[in-house]
């Protein structure tokens, strides 16, 4: 195997593995709930499990400090698996009818994984920054290495999603464990080993202190960093609200059932997010950042309109002209994901100082999802209160600031890259 065709398989596997536990957290756990009957505010509460991403931050730098990331990444990877073995083993037990006691014992074991989870992501994307420190080789692969988070994105909501449909629940979880432990076992053997961070860094508590402090004053040392840091709050928060309650939207508003929707996750999206992911990829490397955002986030709020649109005309799943315009709707929601994630991506990337990569990466993609995760969190309460067309309209609202906000927030590059 060739040195490039290793980098590609390490950094598609790797982004997999951290698609997979996010969405078996994020997404799973909404279509597992909302399946046993959970009510639509409590349903918005599981976005609150999208917290340890935001304050994931706080440790990173010790990832920074301790040990490597390549071992922290398998470390990670081994728990996981072991925690949805153990939710599996809940779920087979769980019905429309089962005990409150359960399904609370469920929730806790997911916002354990959570926490394993956001930690599984500062180490793979600290692994991809120090494996392709060439800024250029970096935005060659982000195409490749969104694709393949959205590859573990289309695995859940298809395979997943259809075992626990046509089998139950036991084994929708646990082949998404086995999935897990199987690239954990490739992992060991796969991952390079990175010369300059084999041995981890033995310093005192002082120096250690320092260090966690320096990372955060020199991320926050950069140029207009207040109108930074609104900008990634915002960048995908209309898109982010939207997601927060679509399950719900899809299954109990529209009637689609959980086949179908393994089938839009599936066969619908599988295509529009390989053409979304690939071509934001594409994009930005040919024409630069700063062209290339423009007409990214345009396509990517757009989108919010036609789910308004969805809402109001709610078509009939059960019929070939309302699936197809779920579908379609569907397809475009995964293409705009895709050109939005990835110029977010790259922007992100381009924030980082080279001393504190893992953190400095971290607090942005940990940002990038705090209004979400906290507005989200609430969205059940606002659907009971206003129901999910009002909900989309804010969610399209809430992507003007960051359009606005590109007109004034700085580049960092000075050629197409």
């Amino acid at each position: 195997m060739t040195k490039k065709s290793r980098t590609s398989l390490w950094i598609a596997s790797t982004y997999f593995t951290e698609g997979l536990p996010y969405m078996i957290t994020r997404v799973l756990s909404s279509v597992f709930f909302t399946d046993m009957g959970v009510r639509e505010s409590f349903l918005g509460f599981l976005n609150f499990l999208g917290i340890p991403w935001n304050l994931k931050f706080f440790w990173a730098p010790f990832l920074d400090i301790f040990s490597t990331k390549r071992q922290w990444l398998l470390r990670m990877q081994l728990f996981i698996t072991l925690i949805i073995l153990s939710i599996s083993f809940l779920a087979g037990f769980a019905d429309k009818n089962s005990s409150p006691h359960l399904l609370q014992i469920i929730a806790f074991l997911f916002i354990g994984m959570a926490f394993l989870a956001a930690t599984n992501d500062i180490a793979i994307d600290a692994f991809y920054l120090e494996g392709l420190p060439d800024k250029s080789e970096q935005a060659a692969y982000s195409g490749l290495r969104t694709l393949a988070y959205r590859g573990a994105v289309i695995y859940t909501r298809t395979i997943l999603v259809a075992i626990a449909g046509v089998a139950n629940w036991f084994w929708g979880f646990s082949v998404g464990a086995v999935t897990m432990g199987l690239f954990f076992l490739l992992h060991t053997k796969l991952l390079p080993i990175l010369k300059k961070n084999e041995h981890p860094r033995q310093k005192n508590f002082e120096a250690i202190k320092q260090d966690f402090i320096d990372s955060f004053r020199v991320y926050l040392a950069q140029h207009k960093i207040v109108l930074i840091l609104i900008f990634i709050i915002t960048y995908k928060l209309g898109d982010e609200i939207l997601f927060a309650m679509n399950t719900p939207f899809l299954m109990r508003e529209l009637g689609v059932s959980k086949p179908q929707i393994a089938w839009l996750g599936g066969f619908v999206g599988a295509f529009s997010t390989i053409a979304g992911t690939m071509l934001g990829g594409w994009w930005i490397h040919k024409q630069g950042l700063k062209k290339a955002i423009w007409p990214l986030t345009i396509l990517m709020n757009i989108n919010i309109a036609a789910y308004i649109l969805l809402s109001i005309y709610h078509p009939d799943p059960n019929t070939l002209q309302g699936m197809t315009y779920i579908a379609l709707t569907h397809a475009y929601e995964n293409i705009a994901a895709g050109l939005g994630a990835a110029a977010l991506t790259v922007y992100l990337m381009r924030l980082c100082d080279t001393r504190y990569k893992a953190a400095h990466f971290a607090i942005g993609t940990a940002i990038m999802s705090l209004g979400s995760t906290l507005f989200g969190g609430f969205s059940g309460i606002i659907v009971e209160k206003i129901g999910y067309t009002n909900l989309f309209i804010l969610s399209f609202f809430a992507g003007i600031p960051s359009m606005i906000l590109l007109f004034w927030i700085p580049f960092k590059e000075t050629e197409k890259v």
